[in-house]
């Protein structure tokens, strides 16, 4: 006995240690916030002064000082999430996650995303050098200090941070512009497509803008069965890119004249829909230097104030969703496999040799080919399926992206605009934007408000019969892009007399707007409930522009509410369910069954109409959209074509399958929340997932590193929260919300005070400081920070230059 009371004590011994070990780790791990840091690379002092909720005011005597402390800020709060940026724009996540990463390693290589940076670097002059240059000096200068006492995630996995470079901040830029793209996707979609289906078909399950008749192309369909694309061999291409082009990101902004304000000026808003992370992608920030004056949302990795107001204006973005990515099919020479065909004959490719380093086990070789067009995508997998025999494809298929040329350069375009005094000037500077492009909504002190659509938008050949709706024969000249949307050019509007401005990824131009721009827009219901709401009141408010970032009234559901209603459904639940159904009108509640029941049978009833057509294409696709426009198209034509079941004999009608969908439905949500359907609530399953790279798919690690809250609305609302209808893929879920509001601000012209924000994580992206979720559950809720700061600082950090040491050596010069 006595044996065994000392091994209890040992242990409770050892128990308490353990949990002493982890409690001074867990505080040494957080930053220095008060006191004083010598750094080297500062050129003067600096002050950093968080408040209450983490947010710096931080104040230098030049930009690049200013710079200087927005880099010390990010690597002290954020230093795990700035490493896997880095990663990702290097192509190096597989040194760190192993092999798991490795697709998205070949991809990011083949596409070449650090390349392009270097080759922006090279050209960055002037002012945007030196302040890319400060940058990367603050962040080193934390970098050596913190070398010792490292976020968990570089314990739990061995990595060692290695020193920021510019190219690695101009690469996050270019992987912003990835996220916020995505036509490729939508090419490569309609090519497998058309292997299966002839090109009529293709445009009602891909349909045009609403009100608009098909792009009239060329038959694509006979040109691949005539080029022979496709692999006899029936090979899958492999799921290896990042996301992008994700139905639902995409944002809404709205910004009204003092016409249409309590206070006689202008009011803006803005919330940009991205993809929820573990910390936020966006770090608040205040910042003031001589001439300098603006608070918003910054981008760890990134010298910029994205999205804010200065003392003279404010500004908001959404995502314009031009066609700025063309592939092309490169025909590869039978007889010399390192040439490919141009209107002028064979050329070699352009070739590189990559290593791609792969955590426990050897290193993984990878040739990357660049021809006239750009990087070949293919070199990754990502169209095994369409190019040919494995060892012997017919075809390479390389991309040109505006965002991949070497001159564009965000860093001086922000700085730019964002100084502007007024609406006039910031739409002038926004001539020098490349990408991505964005509806930038401007508002200014003087009373003005206005828009822009800026960035780089390719012209195409007036005998392109393609349009750039899919990859088109590179050895063609007609397919090559002849030049570029004047600046001057794209569309843009100042003080209209209805008295706001609003976009939501719709269509932003009109019918007779002399340039094409684009083919897929999103579905325009986000921006028809804004229009409404705004005009439902003749004066706005902060709180009223609140309460439309917090409206779930989604206007998609009524053209499918009837066939739910009329459903005739058998299972031993459907009269309680119709109950819960009674008055929906389409506002998805998180405490309410209804959303969840139309939600359910939506997605059986759209796996019902298409799958059998589409085979594996259906659910690989589902990841980036949830074919609702095709939908309602079939349901409003009662369009036997594709509710017809071709697996099946008989000859099924929409209104039989809308039966069926409803029972497996109810099965569904039956087998996950009970019997009892007054119980089942939409915020049950329709939860916001902030994950977390990479532990969100650690089971044992998830729970203390990703953010969940339960959140209302749908891929529709104002208050975004898209609905996967794939099963997540680590978890199983259903209906999980991963991409959302990933900030919300408004904006007040007449008094910055009522200026207010709130983004979705919390400022620290250390897992055991209070300020790593501090946030979620207040923007579930719609509630906001105060933009500008109120009262004293908690923290005050005096930053003072120090002797140069590795900080200041080579890594924070010019790579």
């Amino acid at each position: 006995m006595r044996g065994i009371r000392y091994l209890l004590w040992a242990l409770l011994a050892l128990a308490l240690l353990l949990a002493g070990a982890f409690w001074l780790y867990s505080r040494a791990v957080l930053p220095v916030t008060d006191g004083t840091l010598d750094l080297p690379g500062a050129g003067g002092e600096i002050r950093i002064e968080r408040d209450a909720d983490g947010v710096p005011t931080i104040r230098a005597g030049n930009l690049q000082d200013l710079m200087f402390g927005l880099g010390v800020a990010h690597a002290q709060d954020r230093l795990w999430q700035m490493e896997t940026h880095r990663r990702i724009g290097a192509g190096r996540l597989s040194e760190a996650f192993g092999e798991g990463a490795l697709d998205t390693d070949r991809f990011l290589r083949a596409l070449g995303v650090r390349r392009a940076a270097a080759a922006q670097w090279e050209r960055t002059q002037g002012e945007s050098r030196e302040v890319l240059l400060a940058y990367t000096r603050g962040v080193n200068a934390v970098l050596q200090r913190q070398a010792k006492v490292l976020p968990p995630e570089f314990l739990i996995l061995g990595v060692k941070p290695q020193a920021w470079d510019p190219v690695d901040s101009l690469a996050w830029g270019v992987m912003m512009a990835w996220d916020l793209g995505g036509n490729w996707g939508t090419e490569l979609l309609r090519a497998r497509l058309a292997l299966k289906l002839p090109v009529n078909r293709i445009n009602e399950l891909l349909p045009p803008y609403p009100g608009d008749q098909p792009l009239a192309t060329a038959d694509y369909a006979a040109l691949f069965r005539e080029l022979k694309l496709g692999d006899p061999g029936g090979r899958q291409a492999r799921l290896a890119a990042p996301p992008s082009g994700v139905e639902g990101v995409g944002s809404n902004n709205w910004v009204v004249a003092g016409s249409r304000s309590q206070s006689g000026k202008p009011l803006l808003a803005n919330d940009p829909h991205l993809k929820l992370s573990a910390p936020a992608l966006w770090y608040f920030a205040r910042l003031e230097a001589p001439g300098f004056k603006m608070a918003g949302a910054t981008m760890p990795g990134l010298p910029l104030v994205v999205l804010g107001q200065s003392q003279h204006i404010a500004w908001g973005f959404t995502n314009t969703g031009p066609d700025v990515q063309d592939l092309y099919l490169e025909k590869i020479n039978p007889d010399d496999p390192s040439q490919y065909q141009t209107p002028d004959g064979w050329a070699a490719f352009d070739a590189v040799d990559e290593v791609i380093r792969v955590k426990g086990k050897p290193d993984v070789k990878l040739q990357v080919r660049r021809t006239r067009h750009g990087p070949v995508i293919s070199d990754a997998g990502v169209a095994d399926d369409l190019i040919g025999p494995a060892g012997r494809p017919a075809y390479a298929i390389a991309m040109r992206w505006t965002a991949l040329d070497a001159d564009a350069e965000p860093i001086g375009a922000n700085l730019a605009t964002t100084r502007a005094t007024s609406v006039e000037q910031y739409i002038a500077a926004s001539s020098a934007w490349v990408a991505p492009m964005q509806n930038m909504v401007v508002a200014d002190t003087a009373g003005h408000i206005g828009f822009v659509a800026a960035g780089r938008v390719p012209l195409r050949h007036p005998d392109n019969d393609l349009h750039g709706v899919v990859p088109v024969p590179g050895w063609d000249a007609r397919y090559d892009w002849t030049g570029f949307v004047p600046a001057q050019a794209t569309p843009r509007e100042t003080d209209p007399p209805r008295g706001f401005i609003a976009t939501a990824n719709q269509r932003i131009h009109a019918k007779d707007y002399p340039y094409f721009l684009g083919n897929d827009w999103a579905l325009p219901y986000r921006q028809q409930r804004i229009e409404h709401l705004l005009q439902a009141r003749p004066q706005h408010t902060a709180d009223s522009f609140a309460a439309m970032q917090a409206d779930v009234q989604s206007l998609a559901a009524a053209p499918l509410l009837p066939w739910l209603m009329k459903a005739q459904a058998t299972h031993p639940l459907a009269a309680a369910a119709r109950t819960h159904l009674q008055g929906f009108d389409g506002t998805m509640a998180a405490d309410r069954a209804a959303p969840l029941i139309f939600w359910a049978w939506a997605r059986h009833l759209t796996q019902r109409v298409f799958a059998d057509e589409l085979g594996s294409i259906y659910e690989r696709s589902l990841s980036s959209r949830s074919y609702r426009d095709a939908l309602e198209g079939v349901l409003a034509r009662n369009d036997g074509w594709w509710c017809d079941d071709k697996a099946t004999p008989a000859a099924e009608t929409c209104a039989a399958q809308a039966d069926a969908a409803l029972n497996e439905a109810l099965a569904e949500l039956q087998a996950r929340l009970g019997d009892d359907v007054a119980q089942w609530r939409w915020g049950d399953v329709h939860q916001a997932r902030s994950e977390h790279r990479p532990f969100s798919k650690v089971k044992a690690l998830s729970r203390w590193f990703e953010l969940r809250t339960p959140v209302g609305g749908d891929t529709y609302t104002v208050n975004v929260s898209r609905v996967a209808l794939r099963p997540d893929t680590t978890t199983g879920e259903l209906y999980l919300d991963e991409h959302g509001p990933s900030l919300r601000a408004i904006y007040d012209l007449a008094d910055p005070a009522q200026s207010r924000f709130m983004h979705s994580s919390g400022q620290s992206g250390i897992v055991s400081s209070p300020l790593y979720r501090n946030f979620a559950e207040r923007w579930a809720r719609v509630e906001y920070l105060p933009l500008w700061g109120r009262g004293a600082p908690a923290h005050t950090l005096l930053v003072r230059p120090a002797a140069a040491g590795p900080a200041g050596g080579p890594a924070a010069s010019a790579p």
